[in-house]
C-alpha cells in the first residue's frame, strides 16, 4: 500500500493505492538502475509467453480492423474478455493507442479508436 498526504492548493489530499507485486515491479522499471535499491524483489512473471501474445495482439488489431470504428470503453471491454482479464485488456487498448495504424478521435462522450490500417 502506498499513502499520499498533503495538499493541492487549499485542498487536503490523503490517498492510499493498493499496489501488488506486478505494480512495484512495474514502477521500479520505470526508475533509472543506478537509484534502484539491491533487495528490490522481481515480481513473478504473470503474462503470457510471447507467443500466445502476439497471437493476442493480432486478434486485438483485427478486432479493431473488422469493427473500423469503436468507442474506448467499448473496446475496452471486448478487448478484456478477449484477452481474460481487465489488466490484459487495458495494456491492449494502450498498444492500439500507440500502434501506427490506429486513430485516436474525440467523441461526443468517448474516444474512438479507428482503423486506418
Amino acid at each position: 500500500m502506498l499513502r499520499i498526504k498533503g495538499r493541492v492548493g487549499d485542498w487536503p489530499v490523503d490517498l492510499s493505492v493498493e499496489m501488488d507485486q506486478e505494480d512495484w515491479a512495474q514502477l521500479a522499471a520505470l526508475l533509472p538502475r543506478d537509484v534502484l535499491p539491491v533487495d528490490v524483489p522481481a515480481a513473478p512473471r504473470t503474462e503470457a509467453p510471447p507467443r500466445a501474445q502476439d497471437g493476442l495482439w493480432q486478434t486485438a488489431q483485427e478486432l479493431l480492423q473488422r469493427a473500423g470504428v469503436m468507442e474506448g470503453p467499448q473496446l475496452l471491454a471486448e478487448l478484456a474478455a478477449l484477452a481474460g482479464g481487465a489488466a490484459a485488456g487495458k495494456r491492449l487498448l494502450v498498444r492500439l493507442r500507440h500502434c501506427p495504424q490506429v486513430q485516436i478521435e474525440s467523441g461526443a462522450e468517448a474516444p474512438l479508436y479507428r482503423w486506418i490500417g
